[in-house]
């Protein structure tokens, strides 16, 4: 028998450590990772995302997310910049699931052709083997033409999610897009839905998809005793994903919810109209006297806040004049609404010292200019 040299046994070690890493690496891998799978003879590009803090020592939440018309293509990568993939990017802590991502071609397909739903699910199943995914958190959403996708799936494969959110969508076939006036469809879909929980999004004044269409099925899932919130945002159009998908209690809501709890889940019928931005507080405009100066990071100005009658208003470095509404008597916040706010911060003895502005995604401390 032929004894291995040194050099043959390091060569065998540095052979296999290298078959060996792709394996290691993709077992660690975090963050949007691509993908891709055959099925019926056609293979699709996709993406996951894989949460930084993952491990294989737990099961993990799983999400399918169906991206809308525009991001329809063949790169795998269109569908990761919009709806819930931006909203992972901003505030990745409140997104502890694996999201599963896959791609409708651009050649006339729909979520609700069959094959690009069995794509869908394949994607799904993939993922869920490879990063551990829990069975009993697996959850669909989907933004407008997506939506249209997550209520089919919903329907097509009941008892496979264990909530379902729609944004900005509907119920029709594929090709039929007025079929949703057939009266008797959303009963049929709440049949076949249930006691899944669902939460709904749209913008009041979408042109797009029409709100008819999410009232009906909301008022099919009361009917037949569903567990459904429908929140309908005050002046949005077609784009209610941004803000949904930023509501800090969804992510909440999804993981409150298992597969096997759906069964014993009580009925729940929730409407809102969701302003677009509060209603200013009434506050004495005499405390705005002692808001007025310059507030600045380092040596750069950054605005100053002056009184005009029983008014605040602010300008900022390139002379931009706006007004600042009260929320309370030191919180302010933009005509246009929106999560920026600006907060007036005191010192000790009760002087302001400071601006707080923050918004969804992070904060700044001015220092105000004595």
């Amino acid at each position: 028998m032929r004894s291995w040299t040194p050099f043959k046994q390091l060569l065998f070690v540095v052979v296999a450590l290298s078959l060996a890493a792709p394996a290691l690496a993709r077992s660690h891998d975090t963050g949007f990772l691509n993908r891709r799978i055959a099925i019926h003879g056609a293979t699709y590009k996709f993406q996951v995302y894989v949460p930084e803090q993952w491990s294989s020592s737990e099961r993990w939440p799983v999400i399918l997310f169906l991206h809308g018309s525009g991001e329809r293509g063949s790169d795998g990568l269109d569908q990761t910049q919009v709806g819930l993939p931006a909203a992972i990017r901003s505030h990745p802590e409140r997104w502890p699931f694996v999201v599963v991502m896959p791609q409708v071609p651009y050649n006339h397909h729909w979520w609700t052709d069959p094959d690009i739903m069995a794509m869908a699910m394949a994607a799904l199943s993939a993922e869920t083997r490879e990063f551990h995914g829990d069975p009993q958190r697996t959850y669909i959403t989907g933004l407008s033409l997506g939506a249209y996708g997550t209520w089919e799936l919903a329907k097509t494969y009941p008892g496979h999610f264990a909530a379902i959110v729609p944004m900005a969508g509907g119920v029709y076939w594929s090709y039929a897009p007025q079929r949703w006036r057939d009266p008797g469809l959303p009963a049929e879909y709440a049949s076949r839905i249930g006691r899944t929980p669902v939460w709904m999004f749209h913008g009041t004044d979408d042109i797009v998809v029409t709100p008819k269409q999410a009232v009906l099925l909301y008022e099919a899932l009361k009917a037949s005793g569903g567990h459904v919130r429908l929140w309908e945002y005050v002046g949005v159009r077609h784009n209610s994903w941004d803000k949904g998908y930023a509501e800090p209690e969804l992510p909440h809501w999804l993981l409150a919810h298992r597969l096997a709890d759906v069964a014993s889940t009580q009925p729940l019928a929730e409407r809102l109209l969701i302003p677009a931005q509060p209603t200013p507080a009434r506050i004495n405009p005499a405390v705005y006297d002692a808001y007025a100066g310059e507030y600045r990071d380092g040596n750069v100005v950054m605005v100053t806040v002056f009184r005009q009658g029983d008014a605040l208003f602010q300008k900022n470095g390139q002379g931009e004049v706006t007004e600042l509404l009260p929320e309370s008597p030191v919180t302010f916040f933009y005509p246009w609404g929106g999560s920026p706010r600006l907060t007036f911060e005191k010192d000790a003895t009760g002087q302001i010292k400071g601006l707080l502005y923050r918004d969804d995604r992070h904060e700044e401390r001015w220092t105000r200019a004595r």
